[in-house]
């Protein structure tokens, strides 16, 4: 009998661009990280978020959203190649939806699941100075603890050293304005791209590497 279907599509090399929006802005980067991996022959891109949480009641959310990417499973994250991670910042944090999902995955941490395989992380502040650096630099800290390798930026991309707008080393940034209107621009789609190729190509890589320990 052929495969299951499960058991194909963990057998797809793949990287999962995760994100939580509200207002768009981080949901149009992510966009631009998946058209970066989907230029790397031999891997995909797979879009997928996480529905809102309350802080005052008991909510619930459609199975599938009205719009955009359908909600993220375990199994998602469990079989990837490789981890984009993007969110709005939050007082200089994720935001609680995205880590909401992540503190669920301690059974994918006692299992190592996610060891050796590449992550990186991307934000969209409303100002220039609204901690875009400090959302991603704590964005990593639970990729490390399930052994994921980070992987940012580097100033080969010359474009983190002119750009007017978005873009860290520790990530692609964008900057949505105050009322989330301002699109990407050509600095913050270039450099979202790029990440996105350096994280699947990278993702190919310790895949490889993998499969040779097995």
């Amino acid at each position: 009998m052929g495969e299951s279907k499960a058991a194909q599509a963990a057998s797809t090399p793949y990287v999962l661009v995760l994100y939580y929006s509200r207002h768009g802005a981080t949901c149009a980067l992510a966009e631009e990280l998946a058209k970066g991996i989907e230029g790397v022959s031999g891997i995909e891109a797979r879009l997928r978020t996480v529905p809102g949480v309350s802080p005052v009641c008991e909510a619930t959310e459609a199975e599938i959203p009205a719009e955009g990417a359908i909600y993220v499973t375990e199994d998602d994250l469990r079989h990837c190649d490789g981890l984009a991670l993007g969110s709005p910042t939050r007082f200089g944090n994720m935001a609680a939806p995205l880590k909401y999902f992540l503190d669920t995955t301690s059974g994918l941490w006692m299992n190592g699941a996610l060891i050796d395989r590449p992550a990186t992380a991307f934000t969209s502040t409303a100002s220039l100075h609204g901690g875009q650096e400090s959302t991603l630099l704590t964005m990593l800290i639970p990729l490390l603890h399930h052994g994921m390798v980070y992987a940012g930026l580097p100033y080969s991309e010359t474009r983190l050293i002119h750009t007017r707008s978005g873009g860290t080393p520790y990530g692609v940034s964008h900057l949505a304005g105050p009322d989330a209107s301002r699109e990407v621009d050509d600095d913050e789609r270039q450099l979202a791209r790029a990440q996105g190729r350096r994280l699947a190509e990278l993702a190919l890589g310790l895949r490889h590497m993998r499969e040779r320990r097995s």
